[in-house]
């Protein structure tokens, strides 16, 4: 089979010679968990994201569930989550005991708005403790009206930023780096391997707050506390003379074991070194895709792009009309399929999951249904050629004039 025919799926990783080179030293190394690749993957996750405190952990996932134990949120407490998203951002509040309240999203762009925000939270009553607002295919919501609508009624902000790594968003007239916490708490990443950055699997969390650092720390670690000043059983803490024995350890509260191995962070530091170089040329093929989609118009077209922003694209999603097109979107992925592209749709709205379903009842929210009708998600990743795109666009328009 011919290089121009292979298999382009919605995303993959882009992992190079010095990428294996760099877990192959750690093998070789003494520490393969919790050692000095950990420690240098945070540090310059930080350096990268401007935050004050990079924790890393072992999933996306695992990073919205320790910010969400970092908060105190619990049973009695409810989470604004907007519904178009993947399942992990309500699921986390669920996972302490919180409820979720669904906030809708642009049609167009599938963000939460301010104004979703607001009508949301009179929904949802004095019970809303916190809100998680979602960067989508990389794309910021407006932050900063967020971010103050949600300060003037004392809620906590995290943002899910798992699709955002290396984004940025107009902040007071300035680019504001996703993960610098300007509008947050805290800012949790994901390194799956569609990510902009992988890992295979891992995650983190960012924050400018020292303690909240801190307690993420114990919580990804089974909740084990070393700090000799914290220790509450000094009978069993000390011995004798007073001194702390060396292999004492104590456990306050829950936690997990939620930590990166050092060969997953060396493979994420190695990867950070190549964020500049994997926006770059995400930005790039995003800009070709625009142009030749423009054609298919108003068929096709791009999700809306928020003023001012700059986001590094996770995913390249386009709103199809598929009743004038005469073609359902299960059809025209398999006609896609059929010509070796691949397809997805992000997401189905998180409301209509049976779970959430049966918990909350049918909501209205047409935004986001509106959204979903129409989204595809086409091939996006970094090792891609301008005629790979190329070719995914003449196969979409002959798919679509297929009927």
């Amino acid at each position: 089979m011919s290089e121009a025919a292979r298999f382009l799926p919605y995303g993959r990783q882009a992992v190079d010679d010095d990428d294996v080179a760099a877990v192959v030293a750690t093998l070789g190394s003494d520490f393969l968990t919790m050692g000095p690749a950990t420690q240098a993957f945070e540090k310059e996750f930080a350096r990268v994201t401007g935050a004050r405190f990079a924790v890393s952990c072992s999933s996306g996932t695992a990073a919205l569930h320790l910010a969400a134990i970092a908060l105190g949120l619990g049973p009695g407490d409810a989470v604004v989550v907007p519904a178009v998203t993947f399942l992990a951002t309500a699921n986390a509040a669920r996972f302490v005991g919180a409820e979720v309240v669904f906030a809708d999203v642009d049609a167009d762009s599938g963000l939460m708005g301010p104004e979703h925000l607001t009508a949301t939270l009179e929904r949802g009553g004095r019970s809303v403790k916190a809100v998680f607002p979602v960067h989508l295919a990389g794309q910021s919501p407006d932050m900063l009206q967020i971010a103050a609508i949600a300060r003037a009624r004392g809620l906590a902000v995290v943002e899910d930023a798992c699709h955002a790594l290396g984004s940025a968003y107009r902040r007071n007239g300035t680019d504001t780096t996703v993960g610098s916490c300007a509008d947050s708490l805290l800012a949790a990443f994901s390194f799956h391997p569609v990510k902009t950055v992988a890992m295979g699997e891992g995650g983190a969390v960012t924050t400018n707050d020292e303690a909240l650092a801190k307690r993420l720390r114990t919580t990804r670690s089974h909740g084990v506390i070393r700090d000799d000043a914290a220790f509450k059983n000094r009978d069993l803490a000390c011995a004798a003379d007073g001194e702390v024995n060396p292999w004492y350890y104590e456990m306050h509260d829950l936690g997990f074991n939620y930590r990166a191995s050092d060969l997953h962070c060396a493979l994420g530091l190695s990867q950070l070194g190549k964020l500049d170089a994997f926006a770059r040329r995400r930005r790039a093929l995003a800009r070709r895709y625009d142009e030749l989609l423009a054609p298919l118009a108003p068929v096709v077209r791009p999700i809306a792009k928020t003023p001012g922003g700059r986001p590094v694209w996770h995913l390249y999603v386009v709103l199809i009309d598929f009743e004038k097109a005469g073609v359902s979107r299960g059809r025209l992925m398999k006609r896609l399929r059929d010509k070796r592209i691949g397809s997805q749709v992000h997401f189905i709205p998180v409301h209509h999951q049976p779970y959430y379903r049966e918990r909350y009842g049918d909501l209205a929210l047409p935004g986001a249904d509106r959204y979903y009708a129409r989204c595809l998600t086409l091939p996006l990743f970094p090792a891609m050629a301008d005629e790979d795109v190329a070719r995914v666009a003449d196969a979409l328009g002959e798919a679509l004039r297929a009927g």
